[in-house]
């Protein structure tokens, strides 16, 4: 079992939702002001994010690494380095990656971290 941090004032319990509803993908990005990645990812992948299918299968927020982090989030550990993106269901991290690839790898990057997310539903 792995052990996670739980950010923001309420704890959620692990697999108390809804009986029908689907588990809920959604990309963290982590930045920090004057972070020259972060906005290197603002100029390259910002744009069509919304549009990929990634970008379909796992809605960006972006939160600052000094937070505030959403209530009830859990984390296998506090990020520190930015950008970093980490593959969240219902709140639960599934996946991250730290550091920003480039524009030619991040695609694919995020696709090995949505097939991990499959693999581990």
């Amino acid at each position: 079992m792995r052990r996670r941090l739980v950010l923001g004032g309420m704890v959620a319990l692990a697999g108390m939702r809804p009986a029908l509803a689907a588990p809920r993908l959604r990309l963290m990005m982590v930045r920090r002001p004057g972070c020259v990645f972060c906005a290197q990812w603002d100029r390259e992948i910002g744009p069509v994010y919304a549009s990929r299918p990634e970008g379909r299968m796992a809605p960006l927020f972006m939160v600052d690494v000094e937070g505030p982090y959403p209530d009830g989030l859990a984390l296998d550990r506090r990020p520190w380095l930015t950008p970093s993106f980490i593959l969240l269901r219902d709140g639960q991290e599934v996946a991250r990656f730290e550091g920003y690839p480039g524009a030619a790898k991040f695609f694919e990057v995020l696709r090995i971290m949505l097939d991990e997310a499959r693999r581990s539903a």
